[in-house]
Formats: C-alpha cells, structure tokens, sequence
C-alpha cells in the first residue's frame, strides 16, 4: 500500500520541490521509501511522486516511480494475480529483475496495453506516463478500494491518493464547491465523482483517465461496470450450487489476500462477515491467524464477547482491546486530518482504533466490507420491498404525496413535538411518490432532505447526478432487491465504507485489504437472483450457510449490530462544548456558507435534549472542523 501523486502543469511553473512536497504529505500512507520523476516536455512540465509502504519484494527492486521501455508507473495497492501474469508475461519474453508486482503492472501495459487492466485481479489507482505517445493514463480499480482524486483547472492537471497533496501545490485553488457540500449535506459523504473542491473530482471506481500532452485533452472512459452484470440474465442455479460456488469463490479470494512478505491480520467484529473471513482463512492456514477487536463497555455496541467466541473456535491468535471514551475523544481531533474531505460516518472512530490496535503487530489487516451489499445483509432492503409494495397499493397515493408536501409538519398536534418529527414527515411523503424502489432508498438514505439542505445553506445549489439514479441504466433488472444492492454498491459502499476504511487503515500505514470485493465474487453474486440471497425471510442467506459449516449456528445466531460507537452517551459534555464552539452564531456569520440561525435552531434541541439530532449535527461538526483545519 502507498500514496501516489503528481501533476501536468502546461503552464510550466512547478517544480521538484512541490512535487516533493505533495508526495511527502502522503507519508503516513507510505513510510518506507519514497521516490520523484521531474520531467520537462515540449508542452509541459511531469511530476511523478510515491510514497511506499513495503509489502511484497521488500527490497530496493520495488522503488517507484519504476520505469520500463518509454513508460513510468507509480502504484497503490496489490495486484493479487500478480504471480499468475509475471508467468503469462514470462512465456511471451519478458525477463523480471524484482518479485514486485509493481513490474508486473508496468510490463504487463507495455504488453497488453490499457486492455492489460481486466487482467489485474486487486485494488490500485495508478497512473502511467507514455513518454512516446505523450500521455498520462490514471485507473482506478473495480469497486473503488483504493482512492484517486484529480483536479483539471487553469492549464494545470493534479492527481494524488488524498486530496490533501492539493494544497501543496501554490497554483491549485480552493473553492469549496456548495452542491457537492449540499449532497454531504444529505447522506454524509460526498460520491463519486465529486470532491468539496470546484474543478475537482474523484476518479470513478472501474474508469481510467487519459491526458494527452499534446493536445491537452482529458478522456474519462469505463472499462468495468457492475451493472453489466446485473443487467445479465440469472444464473440457473439451485441454491445449494449457489452456496457452493460462493464458497469457493470466497476460499480464493480469501486466500489471495494472504500474499505478502509481512504479517498479515483480519479486523473480527464477530459478526457475519468478518467471521467467515477469519473461519476459511484459519481452516486453510498451518499457522494461527491474528485477530482483532475493539470492545465497548456500552451494552448494544459491543461485539467484542462474540467476537472472542469465534477466535476462541477457529483457534486464532486473537487480541481485544476495550475502547474508552478517552480514546475516541483523542481521535475527533484529528479525524480533519485523516478525512481531508467532509466525511460525517462516526464510526470511524472505532475503525481508527481498530488500526491502530492491529499495527502494533502487522503490517496487512483484512476487513469484510462489502458482504452486505453484495449479499442482502441490512434489513432495509426488505423494508423498502414491503414499503413500495405496501403504497403502491394506496390509492393517488402521488397526489397524496403532493398534498403533503404542501402542508408545514409544525402544524400538525402531538406529532410536531417528536425528534426530527419534519425530516421524517418530508421523508415520508417523498417515498410515498416514488416510482420505484431506486428512489425509495435515496430517500430513505438522506439525513437532511434536499429541502432542508436548502434552508441550512445561505446559497442556492444545483442537485447533483449521483448513482442512486440507477434505475434506467439496470434495463434488464427487475428484481427490485437487486436494483438496491447494486445502488448500495456504487454509492454507500464505495463513498463511505470504502473511504472510512481506506483513510483509517493508511493513517497508521497499515495496509487494509477487502477479501468480499474480488470481482470475480460480486460478477458472480449479480448475476443470481436475490430469492437466493434473502431466503426465507433470512438476509444474507448465502453467506450464512457457508459460515455455519465453520462455526456453529448457535454462536452465530444473534440480532445485527452495527459498527459504530455510542457518541451521544459518551461525549455528551463535550459534544455540549464542541457545539457551542463551532456552531455559534459569529462564526457562521463569518463563514457566510450556513443560515446560522437554523443551525442554531438545529443546535439547542440537541442541547435541550432532543437526542435524535446528534448524527446530523455530528455533519456539521465534522464539516466545520474540516474548514477549519484546510479552509482557514
């Protein structure tokens, strides 16, 4: 795992030394070695950065930038199949110096082309410079594991891992964009592709960028889409080969993400998920596997009893470590830093912490995001089910929807005075219009509804195009369970699992790996129908099974528990003053982004009690404290 960054400037005014100075920044992502390619063209200037942290071939033969022939390549994260490619490579000429995958990648561009990407079976965001043909391509993986941000302003084009690196270079300008602010606003993360920053993007999970130096053009193309696969017709399979296909897929995968030529671990919640990883990866391996797991003393966010049933039954080296308030207190300070982008999910406190526990004992952590939605593991998705088919029966139920849109919740008796009473009426009424169950979940996903968003903010903003509108793109999907995971996968998973894990795993250079998103699992997952996945009334179904043939059922068999810690209980003091400091009056004022009287509003009922506002609030902590770390 590392950091990459670097520019195209066709102004000619960088330098080494910033380039320097945006890939430094990226230390933490890369401790081991670091590396710069400064190059002068007839158009323009190249800068070229990486910071390596050292995982496979731990000798100098891995330093990046790496060149071969008339490419150069710097590269985050692994190439699992890598062995498999170096031997293809092998029988058609090429020779290898290193045991990197990183040389794997460079020969296997100069080999193949850009087609050489559908080979990679991994994560990575990469960038390649053709010092022949004059261009620059960056790829991002499949499912968006690894992060790539990029930023084409005034003649000069900006890459990096983190878009922190931005604000190293003198000539990038930081204007926050108001409608990417708007739609954090709303769900608590900024998708794909947009960033908090004007001109400024994310590099869309499964697409490659090419900027040619000549004629100082950006082609943005999609060499992999989820929706291809759902858009497939269903597999005609009994749901005992399903379970058994899986399985094997999953022992693959799992394995893979063993590769490494340094300690690897598995994060072990004791849920599901993680508890299958570790079971298969433990049943495989002649050594014990090391386990780990945040603890919390609060009854209905702790995990960590089970957690040790299942180390305790698969014979892993395991090791738990109680979270206190005190240690999730230290972290909010620095969570500006680590998310250098509005990022509203709380549980990355526990995310952290569990890092920071599994570095003090190896350099490779393996985390079992993605099984959810892939496999129909949250019970919304059966609640939305039962709640469209439920209002498609009501009559006008669209001119209803329109009546009470019109009508001001506050004057509704009794109702008024219950917590987030208006977010929850406007939420209603917006799903009893839908047309679908796609729109259904956006709405059910928004903490602040695009009409309060509006009143928060002093400006107007534009509503963006997200993949929530997936709807008219899944032509060949009618299984409406499946059009929701398949928008879950290309919004929630990659914009706020993906990212929470991403910047906590690198934030103490632990490289963090995500067995559940191979492709070849999720191409497959796709492609069955969801009976098979919710059966029976039972979520996640699939994946269940396999787990009970490692552990039993009865260790297992326990209501869902979310990953997340229990921020009003503990910080109600200091979340009182955090408030009062950042959500006062003046400040806002002089900010000039928010109406400060409706966050004061917002404010005191979370103060006067109304607990029910603190995970929107949180928003806006999270949001006001990052201005005030990168914006001041």
């Amino acid at each position: 795992m590392c950091g990459i960054a670097g520019f195209i400037d066709f102004n000619k005014k960088s330098s080494k030394k910033l380039l320097e100075n945006m890939t430094n920044v990226l230390a933490h992502r890369g401790p081991d070695d670091c590396g710069y390619s400064f190059y002068e063209t007839n158009t323009a200037q190249v800068g070229l950065g990486h910071r390596r942290l050292s995982i496979l071939d731990l000798s100098s033969l891995g330093h990046q930038p790496m060149k071969f022939n008339d490419l150069e390549i710097i590269y985050n994260g692994e190439i699992y199949n890598f062995k498999e490619i170096r031997s293809e490579l092998i029988t058609l000429g090429f020779e290898f110096a290193s045991d990197s995958d990183t040389e794997v990648i460079i020969k296997s561009f100069s080999c193949w082309g850009d087609t050489a990407v559908h080979k990679f079976n991994g994560m990575f965001a990469l960038a390649i410079f053709d010092k022949k043909n004059a261009t620059l391509k960056v790829f991002r993986d499949r499912a968006g594991v690894k992060p790539l941000y990029w930023g084409w302003d005034n003649d000069l084009f900006i890459f990096s891992s983190e878009l922190k690196s931005f604000s190293e270079h003198t000539d990038y300008k930081k204007e926050i964009n108001l409608n990417s602010l708007s739609v954090y606003l709303q769900y608590g993360y900024i998708p794909q592709p947009y960033s908090i920053f004007n001109n400024t993007h994310k590099l869309k999970a499964g697409h490659y960028l090419t900027i040619d130096l000549i004629t100082k053009t950006i082609n943005e193309q999609q060499y992999w889409n989820v929706l291809d696969y759902y858009n497939k017709p269903k597999l005609a399979l009994s749901l005992n080969d399903a379970i058994e296909q899986t399985e094997t897929l999953l022992t693959s995968s799992f394995l893979y993400r063993m590769v490494s030529d340094v300690p690897v671990g598995i994060f072990l919640s004791g849920g599901y998920d993680s508890s299958l990883t570790a079971a298969i990866i433990q049943h495989n391996s002649a050594q014990k596997v090391s386990t780990f797991t945040i603890g919390f003393k609060e009854k209905g966010f702790d995990e960590a009893p089970f957690a040790k049933k299942v180390a305790n039954h698969i014979g892993s080296n395991h090791t738990e470590y109680y979270c206190t308030p005190k240690d999730a207190l230290a972290i909010i300070p620095h969570l500006p830093n680590i998310y250098d982008e509005p990022f509203g999910d709380s549980s990355a406190i526990p995310t952290i912490l569990v890092s920071q526990l599994a570095k003090k004992e190896v350099s490779v952590s393996l985390s079992a995001d993605g099984g959810d939605e892939i496999f129909a593991g949250y019970n919304k998705y059966m609640l939305l089910q039962k709640y469209f088919n439920n209002f498609s029966k009501i009559p006008f139920r669209k001119e209803v929807s329109k009546v009470m849109k019109r009508v001001n919740p506050q004057h509704i008796p009794y109702f008024r005075n219950t917590g987030n009473f208006d977010t929850k009426y406007f939420k209603l009424a917006n799903m009893l219009g839908a047309n679908d169950t796609i729109k259904m979940l956006t709405y059910y996903s928004e903490h602040f509804t695009i009409g309060e968003v509006n009143k928060l903010l002093l400006k107007p903003t534009v509503a963006l195009s997200t993949n929530f509108e997936n709807s008219n793109v899944l032509i060949n999907e009618t299984d409406t369970i499946n059009k929701m995971l398949a928008t879950d996968y290309q919004t929630y998973m990659v914009d706020d699992i993906l990212t929470k894990i991403d910047r906590a795993t690198m934030s103490v250079s632990l490289e963090g790996r995500e067995p559940l998103l191979d492709y070849r699992i999720i191409e497959f997952a796709a492609q069955l129908p969801s009976k098979l996945k919710l059966h029976n009334g039972i979520d996640k179904y699939i994946l269940k099974e396999i787990t009970h043939k490692y552990i039993p059922k009865e260790l297992m068999d326990r209501p869902k528990m979310g990953f997340s810690v229990p921020i009003y209980t503990w910080f109600k003091e200091e979340l009182n003053q955090m408030f009062k400091h950042y959500l006062n009056k003046d400040r806002l004022d002089k900010e000039g982004i928010f109406n400060a009287n409706e966050i004061i509003k917002l404010r005191d009922k979370y103060l006067n009690g109304d607990q029910e506002n603190i995970q929107r609030l949180w928003f806006i902590l999270m949001f006001e404290m990052w201005y005030e770390k990168w914006m001041r």
